[in-house]
């Protein structure tokens, strides 16, 4: 199975940049998803709908509301999209995994092997960046607390200051020692 990935080997920066984030899911459209498996687009939605339990929820797949399918356009910076009668359905990565099942191609399943591994890989990075945040905000609290000390130290020196600079005038002696130094 390996050798046949390697063969139809996509470059992984063209599977992430058809990778979108809508309604908070990163999903694929299926227009995409139908050039990289080099079907029609109308052929993978007949397949999808010919095997609809297998994409039981949004979780797997949704159709656009026009307003998503314009956004989504303005996203691609193109207008190539002008021409199509239906609204796009988008998979998320459970949806990309079931195509995989209902496509029986050796290429879609060596393109969906690349898919869900980019999809792996866009996890990982965002996990390395949550640990990265979480170091950087760790480092912002003990530059806080450095700068608060900093401060605490600083206000001391100038009390010390003032005081060398405003000494006490001198005390007058109180008790039974006579005032001869």
């Amino acid at each position: 199975m390996d050798d046949l990935v390697k063969d139809i080997l996509i470059p992984e920066e063209i599977v992430m940049n058809k990778i979108f984030l809508i309604r908070g899911l990163k999903v694929m459209v299926d227009k995409d998803l139908a050039e990289l498996y080099q079907v029609q687009t109308r052929n993978l939605n007949q397949a999808v709908n010919r095997n609809l339990k297998r994409f039981p929820g949004e979780d797997f797949m949704f159709q656009l509301t026009e307003n998503e399918s314009k956004n989504l356009i303005f996203q691609y910076g193109t207008s190539s999209w002008g021409g199509t009668r239906k609204l796009p359905y988008v998979f998320t990565e459970l949806g990309v995994a079931m195509l995989s099942g209902i496509l029986n191609s050796d290429r879609a399943i060596a393109v969906n092997i690349q898919i869900m591994r980019v999809f792996t890989r866009i996890r990982q990075m965002l996990i390395d960046n949550t640990d990265l945040r979480s170091e950087i905000e760790t480092i912002k609290d003990k530059l806080n607390n450095q700068d608060k000390n900093m401060e605490i130290v600083f206000r001391y020196l100038d009390e010390l200051l003032e005081k060398q600079e405003n000494p006490n005038p001198p005390r007058t002696r109180i008790g039974f020692k006579p005032d001869i130094l």
